[in-house]
């Protein structure tokens, strides 16, 4: 449990902060999990136009900090490959 008014401080910003990077995740799924469910129907256009919009997004939780910035190229990268194969 906090004590000092620095460490109270700090729990109170960790706590904004852990909800910020939650709701930052949260996106990120639903992007990623859209473009899966575009690859999953077969629908080559939307898939293209799903990873699209998800590529920017899963880099920007990189540079906010939310993911690792090899953890969000492998995952457009394994993307990009299912959607082209979906096309090919």
């Amino acid at each position: 449990m906090a004590n000092s008014p620095s460490s109270k401080k700090r729990a109170r910003q960790t706590e904004r902060r852990t909800e910020v990077n939650k709701a930052r995740r949260s996106r990120i799924r639903t992007f990623i999990r859209k473009v899966e469910e575009a690859i999953a129907s077969g629908d080559g256009a939307a898939a293209t136009e799903a990873l699209r919009a998800a590529q920017p997004e899963i880099m920007r939780g990189v540079s906010k900090g939310v993911t690792h910035k090899n953890t969000a190229s492998r995952k457009v990268s394994r993307l990009a490959g299912r959607v082209k194969a979906l096309s090919a």
